[in-house]
């Protein structure tokens, strides 16, 4: 499978469009609270912001969906052609925006603007192309009819014979075609859909999971389920439930969106089930404590310009002064991460806890083990791959703003300079073990457990490679 998938996005798209402002004080015309507005901000919302995420997680992406001729719809297309190719299918009515007013972190009121707008004159040549082209396809159903039309359920419904087909439902949108690789509904979705086949199954998240794999024919059905994390009914096995790290409130608009594009972007990439869905928590789990979709890429050029990543030169030697390096980070502004460990022969589970990482702020550094710290932690014969090398590699990774090298066992003293405002580490590490978690919490910040990739390990590497016996011969 490509590093750099193709995935397709069919699905409704939405401007969504945020009302920042402070609200002290109740209206005299009526008891409801009057919102000093200091920022608007808007975005692609919808499947626009699933093909957004898409793109972001490194896939090449082409987003098929109904895009309406007015000022709503060529402000989407202006904030989606830079970073994805639109293939836009008529429209019936105006786009379709949904208008979020915000103070001190809470949603006061929504309001919704234009009603269902279902696409017209399917062009089927050209979409079956885009379709077949993909690596997966990934349905963004937002209950607005493009679900619904027969001329894209056929279409689809050809794709998930033959190819990976990711559904994110909607309960007013047409269900998921037979054969679909993965359907993604959250818990409140599951149930209406079983409410309307009368299911026997009962309420729990893996019953509903059970009922609806069998229901939409699917060859598996993963129910989310917010802080507790999802549950998994696969053809043919046992249910799986893959529990959520503990967030600490948050943003959760754009989870589902989140969860469903990191699923489809692993599948594309050869993970299986499993690891596909371990990923996509983790991710959506970091996505609800970063803010949701309020913190990701704005329209405007102002947002663009605050969410771009840091890119200095990367690599700093271990007597770099640490404070300097968190100024640089935090010069704009936002949330400095910080994470650490050996990183010898970087593997799949890493990326994906470096990734996680950065999606909780707006910087990242990378403490590193020097080769000396490792030789005393690891023994004799590690690390395999030299400091320097393993600095390299770590920032090369675009979610790694800044990788320092420190010599003791372990970063407390890094950290007592650095003061990050998260310090995150892999789940498999507890945070009984964490001798520096004292460290972190002394200067405000906060410790993260991530989700990790079973059965990845360097020491698992070494010892199927044979690179601990050669390295004594």
């Amino acid at each position: 499978m490509s590093a750099r998938p193709h995935v397709v996005v069919v699905g409704d798209v939405v401007l969504d469009r945020d009302v920042h402002g402070r609200s002290d004080r109740l209206s005299p015309d009526a008891p409801v609270p009057v919102v000093d507005v200091s920022d608007v901000r808007e975005r692609p919302g919808g499947a626009g912001l699933t093909a957004l995420l898409c793109a972001a997680s490194g896939a090449r992406v082409t987003l098929v969906a109904p895009i309406a001729d007015d000022p709503e719809g060529r402000r989407l297309r202006a904030a989606l052609e830079p970073h994805v190719g639109v293939l836009a299918l008529g429209h019936r009515g105006p786009t379709r925006l949904k208008e979020r007013v915000r103070s001190g972190g809470q949603s006061l009121v929504r309001l919704d603007h234009g009603g269902p707008g279902t696409p017209r004159d399917v062009e089927v040549g050209t979409v079956r192309a885009a379709l077949e082209s993909a690596d997966v396809v990934l349905v963004s159903d937002y209950g607005a009819g493009t679900t619904r039309d027969e001329d894209l359920r056929s279409l689809l419904a050809e794709r998930a014979a033959r190819g990976l087909l990711v559904w994110d439902p909607h309960p007013r949108g047409g269900a998921p075609v037979p054969r679909a690789t993965l359907v993604t509904p959250n818990l409140g979705e599951a149930r209406a859909a079983a409410a309307g086949d009368r299911a026997p199954a009962g309420d729990s998240p893996e019953a509903l999971a059970v009922h609806l794999r069998a229901a939409w024919q699917a060859r598996a059905v993963c129910v989310t389920a917010g802080a507790q994390g999802a549950y998994v009914a696969p053809t043919g096995g046992a249910p799986l439930f893959v529990p959520a790290p503990t967030a600490e409130g948050g943003d959760p608009c754009g989870a589902g969106d989140r969860f469903a594009a990191t699923a489809a972007v692993a599948l594309a990439r050869g993970a299986v089930l499993t690891e596909a869905v371990q990923a996509a928590v983790a991710e959506a789990t970091a996505w609800v404590r970063g803010g949701g979709a309020d913190a990701f890429l704005a329209v405007t050029d102002a947002a663009h310009d605050a969410a771009a990543p840091v890119r200095p030169d990367a690599v700093e030697h271990r007597d770099v002064a640490l404070a300097d390096v968190a100024a640089r980070l935090r010069a704009g502004g936002g949330t400095l991460v910080a994470t650490g460990g050996c990183f010898d022969l970087v593997h799949a589970g890493h990326v994906a806890m470096l990734e996680s990482a950065r999606r909780m702020g707006d910087a990242l550094v990378v403490l590193l083990n020097s080769d000396a710290s490792v030789r005393r932690l690891k023994g004799d014969g590690r690390p395999v791959v030299t400091e320097a090398d393993r600095a390299r590699v770590l920032a090369a990774f675009d979610c790694v703003d800044a990788v320092v090298v420190f010599d003791e066992d372990d970063p407390r003293a890094a950290l007592d300079a650095l003061r990050p405002d998260v310090w995150a580490k892999g789940a498999d590490y507890g945070g009984a073990d964490l001798p520096e978690a004292e460290v972190v919490q002394r200067h405000g910040g906060r410790v993260v457990l991530l989700p990790y990739l079973d059965g990845r390990s360097t020491s698992t590497m070494i010892r199927r490679s044979g690179l601990a016996r050669a390295d004594h011969q």
